[in-house]
């Protein structure tokens, strides 16, 4: 399919989990897509808006069909940039659902009440892939990664098409002893590159099956016997042996949910608004707590 597929490779340059986003970018260039290889390592996050690479790696991934991460294990989870990544430019700032508010406020020629970001090529339809490479050979060291992942995608709708986990790669490019995981690399390429195009309500996941049928992962908070899907918030119960999924609108990554949680923001801004004296008041009693700064 053609279209243009960004990967993020998120561990050491020539590493293991940059080896196997390689994989999968070859694969995807063979299927006709143009493909873009970008180092998380080479960004650079740590300065004012404009003044660092957060704003250029913005385009970069509103330019493109399709998003690959690549990204090592490191203590359960995925590398703390990747969540700085995330955090500078996607949440409200990248939420289709706020995006589709905030332009229909500004169609009927009002001023949006919160100051977020209204980019309107965030609702062209996107798909995205998942690849976390750990050491471990156990699952509790890998729990926590593809659900930090999945924050990465799901504010601008974008749909996971595929997901995987590789252990036993825990010295640097070993992971070329695993020809199988080399090969579901590529696997998870094809299949990203398959759905490009299609529209969000139409992809196709063609990954591992997992307990939630929403995200397809299986990390569950339990209230009792009611459950919740602890990556995206689906809502079900315990039912034998499994779980009997009741209630699938509140997953973040519904619409419902993001349309919901808009209406929440802007309701919360308009009441804080009118308290605003009220607010400059209380908070001036913090202002001169005294801060330990470096070189001090």
């Amino acid at each position: 399919m053609t279209g243009r597929v960004l990967g993020l490779s998120c561990g050491m340059p020539g590493g293991s989990a940059e080896i196997l986003l390689i994989e999968a970018l070859r694969a995807a260039e063979a299927d006709d897509a143009t493909v873009e290889l970008v180092r998380l390592d080479e960004l650079r996050l740590d300065g004012a808006p404009g003044q660092d690479d957060a704003d250029w790696f913005w385009e970069k991934l509103i330019d493109c069909d399709a998003w690959i991460v690549s990204a090592p294990i490191i203590s359960r989870t995925v590398p703390g940039r990747l969540k700085v990544l995330g955090d500078r430019l996607l949440g409200p700032n990248a939420d289709a659902a706020i995006i589709e508010g905030l332009l229909e406020v500004r169609r009927k020629g009002g001023e949006p009440a919160v100051p977020f970001r209204v980019d309107e090529r965030v609702l062209r339809p996107r798909v995205a892939g998942f690849i976390a490479c750990g050491g471990s050979l156990t699952t509790q060291w890998k729990t926590l990664a593809l659900p930090v992942m999945h924050t990465l995608t799901f504010s601008m709708h974008i749909a996971v098409v595929d997901q995987m986990v590789v252990e036993g790669a825990g010295t640097p490019k070993s992971v070329v002893l695993d020809p199988d995981a080399v090969a579901r690399a590529g696997n998870l390429g094809h299949h990203v590159a398959s759905q490009i195009g299609t529209p969000r309500d139409r992809v196709e996941y063609l990954g591992p099956p997992g307990a939630c049928p929403m995200c397809h992962l299986d990390v569950m908070v339990l209230h009792g016997s009611d459950v919740e899907c602890a990556t995206c918030g689906a809502r079900g119960r315990l039912a034998g042996n499994g779980i009997e999924w009741t209630d699938l609108s509140p997953s973040v990554i519904s619409m419902t949910e993001k349309a919901a949680h808009y209406t929440e923001i802007v309701e919360t801004a308009r009441a804080h608004a009118a308290q605003a004296s009220l607010v400059a008041e209380r908070a001036a009693d913090y202002a001169d707590f005294p801060v330990v700064r470096p070189g001090t």
